[in-house]
């Protein structure tokens, strides 16, 4: 039996050994090598693990002729050319959960230190004071905790808070019903978290819509004594809105693992307050959470040189390059289907049916509705989300996922997702104009043909003379350009939609001033 060889280029915490002892993998442990070193033995190599110091570059990818999977122990791959892997087939996985615990911990040690001014009283003492009354704490017990992010840390922070008594309201459009019971979780809008909270600690991705997200208006909503735990994205914070916060007493203290630059700067003023509990992104700093890591990506990368299939791939599996290039573009048209249903959707995420019609459906479709899964989770998601894990997201959340196929289309293909939330259902049908041209054709019952790719305003109205010019005048006054434009209407004078692809992003006060118009019923901005 062929000997396979496995490389692990950067230091891996101990964990991983015992995975390979067993099988017909040898690996070779050679760290601190230049991009050349690496590209004269990696030839020989069917594995690769690296951490963050190893550079695996396309010239890597491409040396390495043997090469059938690459390993990361930790969350990012920002250190590996994905796209170079995934021409040559090659598996790209990464170690996301191994330190969920530790993180999960951390920010219940953060918020436990923040309550009774640990850090503080230690200090304190440590000057040779005795102070006790100055350090007198609050309580975690009847509290109420307002969890934004519900993922992986944001779950075990939820059932060791609800260990301590505290009452939990969370928010996350992903968080089933069936899940929030189980965790004892109240769902929630940012708005509820913020008017009802007395700690807030954020789990949540950094996107566009989650940039400072305590911001000084989020702030003015809350209760007068508030306190913020931020061990997750320093983006998530408006660190200057915060400092003011604190000084004018509307925040009690905030504990922050994480900064918006980091290192921060040396005079950062929060750092400098009392109020302020900081530390240097420890979260995922246990030895057992370096063990896990290298453990997990040591047992993926094993079972994927063996055959097997592997949890934690972030790209697409090697598939047959005839069957890939049949299924590729429908594959691209899914993902932006679910993208859109994530962008236009309101509530919590509870079903998504998946529905193949035409010669499509001939196909295996289980990568279609990855797909679909993909551009929902992806929006929102606070780690990478691929075609390989999309769907351990939606199991994980208690997402129902289904899917039904028919030979029986409007057009020679068509895909078709239904996506049921706690407040509506929405369908979406698209399809694929030659090879390429991506195309909307139905929201609903409603028959609009548009692009579906990059920005783009979608709206309902009310079916009336002179909407087009209105809209096309609003845009114009705001400088914004309309590449393409799609109407449709339910009947004659009835609800209507608008789809606009336009060269920018709008403003919000150009969106405030869209949904202000009396004929214009919801709106949406959009990013395919």
């Amino acid at each position: 039996m062929k000997i396979e060889k496995v490389l692990i280029a950067d230091s891996l915490a101990d964990g991983w050994q015992d995975v390979f002892a067993s099988s017909d993998i040898e690996v070779d442990v050679n760290t601190g090598l230049s991009e050349d070193e690496l590209c004269e033995i990696i030839g020989d190599c069917a594995g690769l693990i690296v951490r963050s110091a190893t550079e695996v570059t396309r010239r890597v990818v491409e040396e390495g002729v043997n090469l059938r999977a690459i390993g990361r122990a930790g969350a990012g791959v920002d250190n590996i050319d994905v796209e170079a892997a995934t021409e040559r087939g090659i598996v790209v996985m990464n170690a996301p959960g191994g330190n969920t615990i530790s993180a999960a911990e951390y920010a219940m040690a953060m918020m436990m230190a923040l309550s009774r001014n640990i850090p503080q009283a230690t200090a304190s003492l440590k000057a040779g004071e005795w102070e006790r009354g100055k350090y007198t704490g609050v309580e975690l017990y009847g509290k109420i905790l307002g969890i934004i992010g519900v993922g992986r840390v944001g779950q075990q922070v939820a059932r060791r808070a609800h260990a301590f008594g505290m009452t939990l309201l969370g928010a996350d459009p992903f968080l089933s019903d069936d899940l929030a019971r189980q965790l004892h979780i109240q769902q929630a809008s940012y708005d509820e978290i913020f008017a009802r909270s007395d700690y807030i600690t954020l789990h949540a991705a950094f996107t566009d819509q989650t940039h400072h997200l305590i911001s000084s208006s989020a702030l003015a909503r809350c209760k007068d004594g508030v306190r913020i735990i931020n061990c997750a994205r320093g983006e998530l914070v408006d660190e200057e809105a915060l400092d003011r916060a604190i000084e004018a007493g509307k925040v009690a203290g905030a504990a922050l693992d994480v900064f918006g630059e980091e290192p921060p700067a040396v005079d950062h003023p929060l750092i400098k307050r009392l109020e302020v509990i900081s530390t240097p992104h420890l979260g995922a700093s246990t030895f057992e959470a370096q063990e896990n890591v290298a453990r997990q990506i040591a047992v993926d990368l094993r079972d994927a040189l063996q055959g097997k299939p592997v949890q934690s791939g972030i790209n697409l599996p090697p598939i047959d390059p005839e069957y890939f290039d049949a299924i590729n573009p429908y594959l691209s048209l899914a993902e932006k289907v679910g993208s859109l249903h994530a962008q236009l959707m309101g509530g919590h995420l509870h079903r998504v049916i998946n529905r193949y019609q035409g010669v499509i459906q001939e196909y295996a479709t289980a990568p279609l509705t990855a797909a679909v899964l993909k551009g929902i989770f992806e929006y929102q998601a606070e780690e990478p989300v691929t075609l390989v894990n999309a769907p351990l997201w939606a199991k994980a959340r208690s997402i129902r996922v289904e899917e039904s196929k028919s030979s029986h289309a409007d057009y020679s293909n068509l895909i078709t997702v239904d996506v049921e939330t706690s407040e509506e259902t929405t369908s979406i049908s698209a399809t694929v104009f030659g090879r390429r041209d991506l195309r909307l054709v139905r929201i609903d019952d409603i028959e609009v043909k548009a692009k579906l790719e990059g920005n783009m305003i979608v709206l309902g109205n009310r079916d009336v003379p002179g909407v087009v010019g209105h809209m096309g005048n609003l845009f114009a006054v705001n400088g914004i350009n309309i590449s393409d434009m799609a109407l449709g209407r339910r009947s004659q004078g009835g609800d209507a939609i608008m789809v606009f692809n336009i060269d920018t992003p709008v403003r919000d006060e150009v969106l405030a001033d869209i949904v202000s118009q009396e004929f214009v019923n919801w709106v949406k901005q959009v990013k395919l």
